[in-house]
């Protein structure tokens, strides 16, 4: 449990330093550059509050690839600064609703500011651990995850709860990043290489 609290405070932290200092280095790739680089398109993320582009981070396009429809409701699980928040909402329309949970206060407090200059009014935010949803049974039709589950080592208590709180038909969009070969020891001690 010890090794889990500290892989937690590494994680939040460190994310929590990319909303707070998002130009400077962290162990992981943020901002447009970034998110141009994974499939986002220029002119979806010129149509974005920078505040949300600057400090995007994750590990693809999950807002834009995942076939969304008008009047969804969709959870943004690690929603971070808020980009995929914010796609998302403006796919399912004002009739839909976007939940974006994260347990970084930071990250949330940036989302927060994109989404009250984004003009979007159909996001509603969460802090909140993954593996421990402040969500009703039956309540989301497609969850969206960006890079948040190999960080997160309650992955059994994690998708629990979303088979909890997804409706029966509902659909889970996930990308994450995939080891070819095991880790060293070595490799697996440095907190820069959780990111990696």
């Amino acid at each position: 449990m010890d090794e889990e609290r500290r892989i937690r405070a590494g994680v939040r932290e460190a994310y929590s330093a990319a909303a707070r200092h998002p130009r400077r280095e962290h162990p992981f790739p943020l901002g447009r550059e970034f998110a141009e680089s994974l499939g986002y398109p220029r002119s979806v993320l010129d149509d974005l509050p920078e505040v949300a582009v600057e400090a995007f981070t994750g590990v693809s396009n999950v807002s834009i690839l995942a076939p969304l429809a008008p009047g969804d409701t969709v959870l943004d699980l690690g929603c971070g600064a808020g980009l995929d928040s914010l796609v998302a909402a403006r796919r399912v329309g004002p009739l839909g609703r976007v939940v974006g949970i994260d347990f970084s206060g930071a990250m949330l407090g940036r989302a927060s500011g994109g989404i009250r200059t984004s003009g979007v009014h159909n996001i509603v935010l969460a802090r909140a651990a993954a593996e421990s949803l402040p969500l009703s049974d039956e309540s989301i039709d497609v969850a969206l995850i960006n890079g948040m589950l190999n960080l997160n080592p309650a992955r059994t208590e994690i998708f629990r709860e979303l088979a909890r709180a997804i409706v029966p038909g509902g659909v889970v969009y996930s990308a994450e990043l995939i080891l070819k070969e095991p880790l060293s020891e070595s490799v697996r001690a440095d907190e820069a290489s959780w990111f990696a």
